[in-house]
Protein backbone atom coordinates (compact mmCIF):
# COMPACT_ATOMS: atom_id res chain seq x y z
CA UNK A 1 0.00 0.00 0.00
CA UNK A 2 2.54 2.38 1.13
CA UNK A 3 4.50 2.01 -2.41
CA UNK A 4 1.07 2.78 -4.33
CA UNK A 5 0.55 5.67 -2.63
CA UNK A 6 4.36 6.39 -3.43
CA UNK A 7 3.46 5.72 -6.87
CA UNK A 8 0.24 8.29 -7.00
CA UNK A 9 2.06 10.86 -4.98
CA UNK A 10 4.45 10.77 -7.74
CA UNK A 11 1.62 11.32 -10.40
CA UNK A 12 0.24 14.38 -8.57
CA UNK A 13 3.53 16.17 -10.13
CA UNK A 14 3.76 13.60 -13.57
CA UNK A 15 -0.17 13.07 -14.32
CA UNK A 16 -3.50 15.43 -14.53
CA UNK A 17 -4.88 16.31 -11.29
CA UNK A 18 -8.78 14.47 -12.59
CA UNK A 19 -6.63 10.97 -13.10
CA UNK A 20 -5.23 11.10 -9.45
CA UNK A 21 -8.22 11.95 -7.98
CA UNK A 22 -9.52 9.15 -9.53
CA UNK A 23 -6.67 6.64 -8.95
CA UNK A 24 -6.98 7.88 -5.26
CA UNK A 25 -10.37 7.23 -4.91
CA UNK A 26 -10.31 4.07 -6.32
CA UNK A 27 -6.60 3.02 -4.21
CA UNK A 28 -8.07 -0.10 -1.99
CA UNK A 29 -9.58 -1.94 -5.71
CA UNK A 30 -6.12 -0.62 -7.32
CA UNK A 31 -4.21 -2.32 -4.32
CA UNK A 32 -5.81 -5.39 -3.89
CA UNK A 33 -5.27 -6.49 -7.39
CA UNK A 34 -2.17 -5.43 -7.54
CA UNK A 35 -1.20 -7.61 -3.76
CA UNK A 36 -3.26 -10.12 -5.56
CA UNK A 37 -0.51 -10.62 -8.49
CA UNK A 38 2.03 -11.40 -6.04
CA UNK A 39 0.51 -13.65 -3.52
CA UNK A 40 -3.25 -15.15 -5.10
CA UNK A 41 -5.33 -14.14 -2.23
CA UNK A 42 -7.94 -17.36 -1.38
CA UNK A 43 -11.76 -16.17 -0.51
CA UNK A 44 -11.22 -15.15 3.43
CA UNK A 45 -7.89 -13.27 2.47
CA UNK A 46 -9.84 -11.04 0.07
CA UNK A 47 -12.30 -10.15 2.02
CA UNK A 48 -9.06 -9.40 5.14
CA UNK A 49 -7.10 -7.87 2.55
CA UNK A 50 -9.89 -5.32 1.39
CA UNK A 51 -11.74 -4.67 4.50
CA UNK A 52 -7.61 -3.52 5.79
CA UNK A 53 -7.55 -1.35 2.50
CA UNK A 54 -10.46 0.35 2.52
CA UNK A 55 -9.63 0.80 6.57
CA UNK A 56 -6.11 2.13 5.58
CA UNK A 57 -7.73 4.70 2.87
CA UNK A 58 -9.93 6.18 5.22
CA UNK A 59 -7.24 6.45 8.02
CA UNK A 60 -4.82 7.95 5.38
CA UNK A 61 -7.74 10.55 3.44
CA UNK A 62 -8.62 11.83 7.16
CA UNK A 63 -4.90 12.12 9.22
CA UNK A 64 -2.61 12.20 6.18
CA UNK A 65 -4.00 14.06 3.50
CA UNK A 66 -4.23 17.26 5.29
CA UNK A 67 0.32 16.93 5.85
CA UNK A 68 0.47 16.78 2.24
CA UNK A 69 -1.56 19.66 1.28
CA UNK A 70 0.66 21.57 3.89
CA UNK A 71 4.12 20.15 2.62
CA UNK A 72 2.48 21.14 -1.47
CA UNK A 73 2.01 24.61 0.37
CA UNK A 74 5.41 25.04 1.36
CA UNK A 75 7.05 23.48 -2.30
CA UNK A 76 4.53 25.95 -4.14
CA UNK A 77 5.94 29.00 -2.16
CA UNK A 78 9.43 27.71 -2.62
CA UNK A 79 8.89 27.41 -6.19
CA UNK A 80 8.42 30.77 -6.90
CA UNK A 81 11.66 31.55 -6.02
CA UNK A 82 16.05 30.12 -5.23
CA UNK A 83 16.03 26.97 -3.63
CA UNK A 84 18.98 25.27 -1.78
CA UNK A 85 19.31 21.47 -1.76
CA UNK A 86 18.75 21.18 1.94
CA UNK A 87 15.35 22.89 1.17
CA UNK A 88 14.96 20.26 -1.72
CA UNK A 89 15.86 17.40 0.95
CA UNK A 90 13.61 18.68 3.42
CA UNK A 91 10.63 18.25 1.42
CA UNK A 92 11.90 15.11 0.46
CA UNK A 93 12.63 13.75 3.93
CA UNK A 94 8.93 14.86 5.11
CA UNK A 95 7.16 13.26 2.40
CA UNK A 96 9.16 10.18 2.75
CA UNK A 97 8.35 10.24 7.00
CA UNK A 98 4.84 10.42 5.64
CA UNK A 99 5.06 7.01 3.64
CA UNK A 100 6.88 5.14 6.34
CA UNK A 101 3.87 6.73 9.08
CA UNK A 102 1.76 4.63 6.47
CA UNK A 103 3.68 1.99 6.35
CA UNK A 104 3.70 1.57 10.15
CA UNK A 105 0.14 2.07 10.62
CA UNK A 106 -0.61 -1.29 7.97
CA UNK A 107 1.87 -3.26 9.98
CA UNK A 108 -0.86 -4.93 11.76
CA UNK A 109 -2.84 -6.51 8.89
CA UNK A 110 0.24 -6.98 7.10
CA UNK A 111 1.28 -9.38 9.84
CA UNK A 112 -2.35 -11.15 10.12
CA UNK A 113 -1.91 -11.75 6.30
CA UNK A 114 1.39 -12.74 6.35
CA UNK A 115 0.42 -15.23 9.12
CA UNK A 116 -2.09 -16.77 7.05
CA UNK A 117 -0.03 -17.50 3.84
CA UNK A 118 0.06 -20.81 2.12
CA UNK A 119 3.56 -22.55 1.22
CA UNK A 120 1.72 -22.51 -2.31
CA UNK A 121 1.46 -18.72 -2.09
CA UNK A 122 4.79 -18.20 -1.38
CA UNK A 123 5.57 -19.65 -4.16
CA UNK A 124 3.54 -17.48 -6.33
CA UNK A 125 5.55 -14.96 -4.81
CA UNK A 126 8.87 -16.10 -5.56
CA UNK A 127 7.47 -16.93 -9.37
CA UNK A 128 6.82 -12.81 -9.05
CA UNK A 129 9.69 -12.46 -8.19
CA UNK A 130 11.84 -13.55 -10.46
CA UNK A 131 9.90 -12.26 -13.61
CA UNK A 132 10.31 -8.69 -12.40
CA UNK A 133 13.63 -9.25 -12.24
CA UNK A 134 13.75 -10.75 -15.00
CA UNK A 135 12.18 -7.51 -16.80
CA UNK A 136 14.49 -5.40 -14.86
CA UNK A 137 17.57 -6.92 -16.43
CA UNK A 138 16.14 -6.55 -19.71
CA UNK A 139 15.42 -3.03 -18.87
CA UNK A 140 18.30 -1.86 -17.06
CA UNK A 141 21.31 -4.60 -16.89
CA UNK A 142 21.42 -4.99 -20.51
CA UNK A 143 21.99 -1.65 -21.28
CA UNK A 144 25.03 -0.19 -22.61
CA UNK A 145 26.25 2.92 -19.42
CA UNK A 146 25.69 5.13 -22.38
CA UNK A 147 22.21 3.89 -23.05
CA UNK A 148 21.84 3.95 -19.33
CA UNK A 149 22.48 7.33 -19.29
CA UNK A 150 19.94 8.25 -22.59
CA UNK A 151 16.98 6.41 -20.49
CA UNK A 152 17.73 8.92 -17.76
CA UNK A 153 18.18 11.64 -19.25
CA UNK A 154 14.47 11.23 -21.21
CA UNK A 155 12.54 10.32 -18.53
CA UNK A 156 13.90 13.03 -16.31
CA UNK A 157 13.16 15.56 -19.45
CA UNK A 158 9.73 14.20 -19.98
CA UNK A 159 9.14 14.85 -15.61
CA UNK A 160 10.65 18.47 -15.66
CA UNK A 161 9.30 19.49 -18.61
CA UNK A 162 5.95 18.54 -17.55
CA UNK A 163 6.54 20.77 -14.49
CA UNK A 164 8.19 23.70 -15.72
CA UNK A 165 7.43 23.63 -19.34
CA UNK A 166 9.71 23.51 -22.13
CA UNK A 167 13.41 23.20 -21.54
CA UNK A 168 15.81 25.33 -23.79
CA UNK A 169 19.03 24.15 -25.09
CA UNK A 170 21.01 25.69 -21.64
CA UNK A 171 18.98 24.00 -19.69
CA UNK A 172 18.59 20.50 -21.23
CA UNK A 173 22.82 20.59 -21.51
CA UNK A 174 22.92 20.81 -17.92
CA UNK A 175 20.16 18.04 -17.49
CA UNK A 176 22.56 15.72 -19.07
CA UNK A 177 25.79 16.59 -17.65
CA UNK A 178 23.84 16.08 -14.62
CA UNK A 179 22.92 12.58 -15.74
CA UNK A 180 26.19 12.01 -16.26
CA UNK A 181 27.88 12.50 -13.17
CA UNK A 182 24.87 10.59 -11.30
CA UNK A 183 26.28 8.09 -8.82
CA UNK A 184 23.40 6.11 -9.97
CA UNK A 185 24.20 1.97 -10.55
CA UNK A 186 21.47 -0.22 -11.77
CA UNK A 187 23.29 -3.32 -11.18
CA UNK A 188 23.71 -1.85 -7.48
CA UNK A 189 20.03 -1.18 -7.11
CA UNK A 190 19.63 -4.88 -8.35
CA UNK A 191 21.38 -6.29 -5.54
CA UNK A 192 19.73 -4.47 -3.03
CA UNK A 193 16.18 -5.11 -5.00
CA UNK A 194 17.11 -8.90 -4.58
CA UNK A 195 18.73 -8.80 -1.31
CA UNK A 196 14.88 -7.15 -0.03
CA UNK A 197 13.13 -9.83 -1.72
CA UNK A 198 14.91 -12.55 -0.15
CA UNK A 199 14.92 -10.93 3.24
CA UNK A 200 10.88 -11.20 2.64
CA UNK A 201 10.25 -14.20 1.98
CA UNK A 202 12.95 -15.07 4.51
CA UNK A 203 10.19 -13.53 6.71
CA UNK A 204 7.39 -14.56 5.66
CA UNK A 205 8.66 -18.58 5.44
CA UNK A 206 9.39 -18.02 8.91
CA UNK A 207 6.60 -17.23 10.13
CA UNK A 208 4.81 -19.77 7.77
CA UNK A 209 7.50 -22.27 9.98
CA UNK A 210 6.08 -20.89 13.35
CA UNK A 211 2.49 -21.15 13.08
CA UNK A 212 1.80 -20.65 16.95
CA UNK A 213 3.89 -17.57 16.73
CA UNK A 214 1.84 -14.51 18.62
CA UNK A 215 0.79 -11.89 16.77
CA UNK A 216 2.56 -8.84 19.10
CA UNK A 217 6.27 -11.02 18.13
CA UNK A 218 5.18 -11.65 14.36
CA UNK A 219 4.45 -7.86 13.79
CA UNK A 220 8.02 -7.15 15.50
CA UNK A 221 9.63 -8.88 12.52
CA UNK A 222 7.43 -7.21 10.28
CA UNK A 223 8.43 -3.88 11.63
CA UNK A 224 12.14 -4.60 11.38
CA UNK A 225 11.94 -5.32 7.68
CA UNK A 226 9.85 -2.18 7.57
CA UNK A 227 12.73 -0.09 8.94
CA UNK A 228 15.65 -1.81 6.87
CA UNK A 229 13.50 -0.65 3.91
CA UNK A 230 13.03 2.80 4.97
CA UNK A 231 15.93 3.29 6.76
CA UNK A 232 18.73 0.72 5.64
CA UNK A 233 21.63 0.15 7.89
CA UNK A 234 25.20 1.04 7.21
CA UNK A 235 26.64 -0.73 4.44
CA UNK A 236 27.08 -0.19 0.84
CA UNK A 237 23.96 0.58 -0.37
CA UNK A 238 22.95 3.24 2.68
CA UNK A 239 26.03 4.75 1.15
CA UNK A 240 24.34 4.50 -2.14
CA UNK A 241 21.09 5.51 -0.95
CA UNK A 242 22.63 8.74 0.64
CA UNK A 243 24.57 9.58 -1.90
CA UNK A 244 21.91 9.52 -4.37
CA UNK A 245 19.41 11.19 -2.12
CA UNK A 246 21.91 14.01 -1.63
CA UNK A 247 22.80 14.37 -5.60
CA UNK A 248 18.71 14.27 -6.41
CA UNK A 249 18.48 17.42 -3.72
CA UNK A 250 21.79 19.19 -5.36
CA UNK A 251 20.29 18.19 -8.99
CA UNK A 252 17.34 19.38 -8.72
CA UNK A 253 18.23 23.21 -6.76
CA UNK A 254 20.80 23.59 -9.43
CA UNK A 255 18.40 23.23 -12.28
CA UNK A 256 15.72 25.17 -10.52
CA UNK A 257 18.41 27.62 -10.35
CA UNK A 258 18.80 27.83 -14.22
CA UNK A 259 14.90 28.20 -14.76
CA UNK A 260 13.51 31.49 -15.98
CA UNK A 261 11.12 33.56 -13.78
CA UNK A 262 7.86 32.16 -15.97
CA UNK A 263 8.98 28.77 -15.56
CA UNK A 264 9.21 29.12 -11.57
CA UNK A 265 5.75 30.66 -11.99
CA UNK A 266 4.61 27.45 -13.76
CA UNK A 267 5.95 25.42 -11.26
CA UNK A 268 4.62 27.29 -8.64
CA UNK A 269 0.94 26.82 -10.82
CA UNK A 270 1.68 23.40 -11.16
CA UNK A 271 2.15 22.90 -7.49
CA UNK A 272 -1.42 24.96 -6.40
CA UNK A 273 -3.16 22.67 -8.61
CA UNK A 274 -2.09 19.37 -7.21
CA UNK A 275 -2.60 20.80 -3.67
CA UNK A 276 -6.61 21.95 -4.52
CA UNK A 277 -6.24 18.09 -5.81
CA UNK A 278 -5.82 16.97 -2.33
CA UNK A 279 -7.55 19.68 -0.38
CA UNK A 280 -10.56 18.08 -2.60
CA UNK A 281 -9.53 14.32 -1.79
CA UNK A 282 -9.41 15.60 1.72
CA UNK A 283 -12.66 14.47 3.91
Amino acid sequence: MARIIGALLLAFVLGGCSAVRLAYNNLPEISYWWLDGYLDFDGAQSLQVKAALAGLQEWHRREELPRFVALAGQARDLARGDITAAQVCAISEAAQARLLALAVRAEPEATTLAQSLSPAQLQVLERKFTRINGEFRREWLRLLPAEVQDKRYDTFLDRYEDFYGTLDTRQRELLRQLVRQSAFSPQKLDNVRRARQAETLALLRGLQQQPGLPAAEAQQRVHALVMRVFEPPPGEWRTQQDALTQEGCRNTAQLHAAMSPAQRERAAQRIESYRQDLIALTP
